[in-house]
Formats: structure tokens, sequence, C-alpha cells
């Protein structure tokens, strides 16, 4: 097993699961009704919970010691591994809702296929992550077709939430090095195979919604070489800040 490979990888799996969470928790308190702003917080917990155990995995792969914590709040912005899309700032409701569509209908795909990973931990998170997602799918679906197809300014929100987003979208999807070398050891699944799938659920919605995917966009890339927005360096100042401020301490 290729160590520093499998290192980064895992890292780039915990970094997407942990500000995609981060992201979400900002709604706590500012959802659109008390059901919703519950839902939005039991997600955000969902994905912090598996960052937990992907990067307490990825400290015991690295072998220098470092664990959950240190990973998560110790790390500058350049060492961060997770996909741009998920650090963009929260926007609207509509905004929040078809990014997480988006990263959701991506993590079942890749979660249900890592059940079949060749690295029994990986396969074990992946075992109880495939079924969150599958919920987690359900729920944002909903939500964008009850946007989509709604009034004129949820639809009009909605889709350019849509045309904003969707250049992100090819990094999910983006092979290189790491990524070759996993897939060649069975560790992690095809990236291509992925893509394909992940339309085949992505466009029904959309269409059902009445939300154009945008053509002709170009790319946006750079998070799993640590090339990240202007965005992320705010979001780690918060994030981190008590462990900053209070280095070592414990609760």
């Amino acid at each position: 097993m290729n160590r520093p490979a499998l290192f980064e990888y895992t890292l780039r799996l915990g970094d997407d699961a942990l500000i995609n969470g981060q992201r979400l928790s900002e709604w706590c308190g500012h959802g659109p009704f008390l059901e919703e702003d519950i839902g939005v917080a039991n997600t955000a917990l969902d994905l912090i919970g598996r960052a937990r155990l992907l990067l307490t995995y990825a400290g015991e792969v690295e072998g220098k010691g470092r664990d959950e914590d240190q990973l998560a709040f110790t790390r500058d912005e350049r060492e961060w591994r997770n996909a741009l899309i998920t650090e963009l700032p929260r926007g609207d409701f509509g905004f929040t809702t078809v990014r997480q569509f988006l990263l959701d209908a991506f993590n079942q795909q890749l979660y249900d296929r890592l059940r079949l990973s060749t690295d029994a931990t990986l396969a074990g998170v992946a075992g109880r992550a495939a079924k969150e997602c599958d919920y987690h799918l359900r729920h944002t679906s909903e939500w964008v077709l009850r946007l989509g197809d709604g009034t004129k300014e949820s639809h009009d929100r909605a889709q350019r939430a849509l045309d904003a987003l969707w250049p992100y979208t090819a990094e999910l999807f983006e092979s290189d090095p790491v990524q070759e070398q996993m897939e060649a050891e069975g560790v992690a699944p095809s990236t291509a195979s992925m893509q394909s799938a992940w339309l085949h659920t992505v466009e029904p919605v959309l269409r059902a919604a009445e939300l154009q995917i945008p053509e002709n966009t170009w790319p946006q890339t750079g998070g799993r070489q640590g090339m990240h927005s202007e965005h992320m360096g705010f979001l780690l100042a918060e994030m981190q800040f008590v462990q900053r401020a209070y280095p070592g301490q414990t609760w």
C-alpha cells in the first residue's frame, strides 16, 4: 500500500466532509423555519462526525502523531485538500440547497462504491456514510424541486445558484497521480464511472425543477493541491480560533 497516497486521499475525504459541515453549521439558528434549521444542523453533524473518523485515520496513516484535532485546527490554508465548492460562502438558502444537492449526489456515488474499497477502514467508514448520503440526497432533491418549481423568486435564486456552482463540480471528478494510485490499488473508485452516474442522478431532478444546466463553463479547480479561494482563510480563522488562541487545551 502506498501510504503517502493513502494519507493524501483520506485527507481529501475528511477535509471535504469537515469544510462542508462547517459551512452548513453556519445555518444553525438562521434556517427559514425551525424544522429545516434542525435538519440542516443534523446534516452538518453527520458530516463532521464523518470527518472525525476520516481525519483520525489519516493521522494514523501519516504516522507523525497528529490526531483529528491537530489536523482540523492546526493546519494552514495551503495544507487543506477540500474541493473548492465546499468552502464557498453559504449564500442564501437556495445557494446552500443547490450546493448540498450536488454534493449529496456526488457523495452517494462515492461512498456507495467506497464500501468495496480494499482498505478495510475506509470501507467501514463508507458503510456508515452511505446510509447518511441516501437520506441527505432525498432531502435536498425534494428541496431543489420545491425551489425550482416554486415561485418565480425561488426559481430564479435556485438557477443563479446552479449557474454559480456548476463550474466547481468538475473538481469533484478530477484525476491526478494520487487518485490514479488509489484506483490502481482498489482503494478508491473510478472518478470517470462516478461522473456519469452522478449526472444520471442530478439531471432528472434539475429537469423536473425546470432548472437549466449551464453550458460552456470554465472548470474551477485547485483545492486538491491546496490552492483555495479567498473565502478559505476567513473560514479557517473562525473554525480554528479557539485552538489557535489556546493551543493544546483539552476539555
